[in-house]
């Protein structure tokens, strides 16, 4: 049965939108957003709110550029799906066709691996696996990111369950430029913004050239990160390497096209399409299960049954209807997009903090629905405060289980230089009396080590690095013989993947 038809005005009532934002912004501390809104039959809405860097009175509008993050991989998606319209590949082509020596720890799997399943968090690997190698800014390279992939140790088996990664659709990007002989940036701008007229949108960080940029914030702490005042902060580059998983600066103007473009199915506005129907089917088609649970209930009247992953987007309901959508996150910024597409409605938020949470976009959805009865807000700001609460005494059990900070070793014994197959290398020396940590491949990572249980040092990055890390030593016949890592922090976002990271002496 289809949706029933939407009664509606010819314009958006902007000065409800205007309170709901007005609302969320003054909750959370939020510097500045942007939002994007189509729903069929009234003209489309974008503008800006607040300020691009706090203290400063530059203002967000329309075209304020934001870190779109992992709404990117959509785009990657697309390309693809463009190339396979062309039949120059298919869905289920093995990767090692297109790119010989791609390899995964496992040899099967290496020979399974399709291209499907490079889109689809469905390929054993760990949750954030091998992100430090392009999270914060490294010097890393996408070909690093290809051979280092070979080193990360699935935690359970090919196809068997889902885990977010960033990693594979960095190969995919690779995969892309084998095929076309163009770089992921260079065929996303020719073949997806400029025919969208998306003409300030840029694939890549390095490539903005307009100061309309949002800056960076966040809660930076003390004690965790996620906890205390918002503040501004230059974050780290990301690279390149991260564009086909990450990497594209939009506005909420540019960003209806790609909406229209979603909701048409790859038509383009003027005649024409940018893919097929069946590419757009492909695109949307849910092919691993995120979640399931007992769907909606009084507590959480917007759960969905069960909530899959496609290519590129997330697929479940919402208040019953099929709902595809992302969020994207960097240092400082997150971002959601999200559509209804039996109902014509798209919706963009864009923060310039890390404080946006999914509250804002149902708040809009359920104006745009006329569908009352959820105050979206108050349940936002009682989920902070919990989740803050929670950090706080995670962090307090931990360190009430945290050994005596022994030491097996002299201080200067633990120094010298270790090596991780896929990350590459760290130094521990001492300067000025103590233990200095430096990631060599990631230059915000160095700061002092400080002890923190048997054979373990915390780590002391600048504020806005990032996480920091517990650094374990393992001593064996009066020798380091291994290093382990772990997140300090109990709610480290999970591209802070130092437990996987296991350093050798060289």
């Amino acid at each position: 049965m289809s949706a029933p038809v939407l009664a509606q005005s010819a314009a958006l009532d902007e000065a409800r939108i205007d309170a709901i934002i007005a609302g969320f912004m003054a909750a959370f501390d939020m510097p500045g957003v942007a939002v994007a809104i189509i729903r069929r039959g009234a003209p489309d809405f974008a503008k800006g709110y607040g300020v691009r860097i706090l203290g400063k009175p530059d203002t967000v509008d329309a075209d304020t550029l934001f870190a779109i993050a992992s709404n990117s991989k959509a785009f990657t998606a697309a390309a693809l799906a463009l190339l396979v319209d062309e039949g120059k590949i298919a869905w289920e082509d093995p990767v090692i066709r297109h790119i010989p020596e791609f390899k995964m720890y496992d040899p099967v799997v290496t020979q399974m691996m399709t291209i499907r399943d490079l889109l689809v968090h469905r390929s054993g690997l760990s949750l954030g696996a091998g992100d430090l190698m392009f999270w914060p800014g490294t010097t890393h390279t996408v070909e690093d990111i290809l051979h280092g992939l070979e080193f990360l140790k699935p935690d359970k088996g090919f196809r068997a369950g889902y885990a977010y990664d960033n990693i594979l659709y960095i190969i995919a990007g690779i995969l892309l430029h084998r095929v076309t002989g163009q770089t992921w940036e260079a065929f996303v701008s020719s073949r997806l913004l400029k025919p969208l007229g998306m003409g300030a949108t840029v694939p890549a960080r390095s490539l903005v050239r307009t100061q309309n940029v949002a800056g960076r914030h966040a809660r930076l702490g003390p004690p965790l990160r996620g906890l205390g005042p918002v503040r501004f902060f230059v974050a780290a580059d990301e690279g390149d390497k991260i564009d086909a998983a990450g990497g594209i600066n939009a506005s909420a103007h540019d960003i209806l096209a790609w909406f229209h473009v979603q909701l048409a199915q790859g038509k383009l506005p003027g005649g024409g399409r940018l893919w097929s129907e069946q590419q757009a089917s492909e695109m949307w088609t849910p092919q691993t299960i995120v979640s399931s649970g007992p769907g909606q209930s009084p507590e959480q009247p917007t759960r969905s049954v069960i909530t899959g992953y496609a290519l590129g987007w997330g697929v479940s309901t919402y208040r019953g209807e099929r709902i595809i959508g992302h969020a994207g996150g960097l240092d400082g910024q997150v971002t959601h997009q999200v559509l209804l597409p039996e109902r014509g409605i798209a919706v963009a938020v864009y923060a310039n903090s890390e404080d946006n949470p999914s509250g804002l976009y149902k708040a809009l959805l359920d104006h745009l629905l006329a569908t009352p009865g959820v105050d979206w807000l108050a349940r936002s700001v009682a989920e902070q405060q919990k989740d803050g609460a929670d950090a706080l005494k995670q962090l307090s059990v931990a360190e009430s289980l945290r050994p005596p900070g022994e030491l097996s070793l002299p201080p200067k014994a633990y120094a010298g230089r270790y090596s991780d197959p896929w990350y590459g290398d760290i130094i521990v020396a001492m300067k000025r009396g103590q233990l200095h940590i430096d990631f060599i491949r990631t230059p915000a990572f160095k700061g002092n080590l400080e002890p923190w249980g048997k054979d373990s040092f915390r780590t002391r990055f600048p504020q806005s690095a990032g996480e920091d890390a517990v650094v374990t030593f393992v001593v064996q016949s009066g020798a380091v013989t291994q290093v382990t890592m772990k997140a300090l922090s109990p709610v480290a976002d999970f591209s802070y993947d130092f437990q996987d990271l296991t350093f050798l002496p060289r």
